[in-house]
């Protein structure tokens, strides 16, 4: 007695092996239908995103230091001795008056009347917005107390305009070396009072020379 295939068993293999073989055509023929998709790499894609990221962190930061607290300029003059010296090399921070006022003993950087030709002038805050400037018997005060020194000063041998009463604008500072006797500063009509517009940032570093390497108190 012989076997004898199933009859529905032979046509389900029958058509197994035409679709098998319909499949095996069409990728000789570079057809791909139906075929399943690649996967793609979640983990490449989002350490690939975190690189991009960070690079872009580093690019802004980069650029804040170098436009708001990476200009450099040199101190010209002895006016700012002992705090600072000729030919000190000082970054400025350009940023900080963006966001808030001068402060009386600030030392700021400023072009006098935005003149852009000019060196840039390094001084400190005396007088603010408001204030009522004046020197007498060598000593500056301001609303009519003596001003408090951040540090030690000469007495003024020449009070030029301040020797008369100096009401200062709501846009206006006054400043003064702490060289005060070999100081151009608020005292000379060519420098007077310093407009905020004018004003290029705070002093806050000493890069050069290296033996003074450091922050500004």
């Amino acid at each position: 007695m012989h076997w004898q295939p199933h009859p529905v068993l032979g046509k389900f293999q029958q058509v197994r092996l035409f679709s098998q073989e319909r499949r095996t055509m069409r990728k000789k023929n570079g057809l791909h239908f139906g075929q399943e998709k690649k996967k793609v790499n979640i983990p490449v894609i989002r350490e690939i995103v975190t690189w991009v990221v960070e690079i872009c962190i580093v690019l802004a930061i980069a650029f804040v230091f170098v436009h708001y607290i990476g200009l450099r300029t040199s101190v010209v003059g002895q006016s700012m001795s002992p705090t600072l010296e000729n030919r000190q090399e000082i970054l400025v921070n350009r940023f900080i008056y963006s966001i808030s006022n001068p402060k009386p003993n600030d030392i700021i950087v400023f072009l006098p009347n935005g003149n852009e030709k000019s060196h840039y002038y390094v001084k400190r805050v005396i007088g603010v917005p408001g204030d009522v400037v004046q020197v007498k018997d060598g000593a500056v005060y301001v609303n009519g107390e003596l001003f408090e020194e951040a540090v030690e000063t000469a007495a003024i041998l020449d009070a030029e305009l301040a020797e008369e009463e100096i009401r200062l604008e709501e846009d206006e500072y006054f400043v003064l070396g702490d060289n005060r006797n070999n100081s151009e500063d608020s005292r000379y009509a060519n420098i007077g009072n310093v407009k905020k517009e004018h004003i290029t940032g705070k002093a806050w570093f000493i890069v050069s020379p290296y033996k003074d390497f450091g922050f500004l108190d």
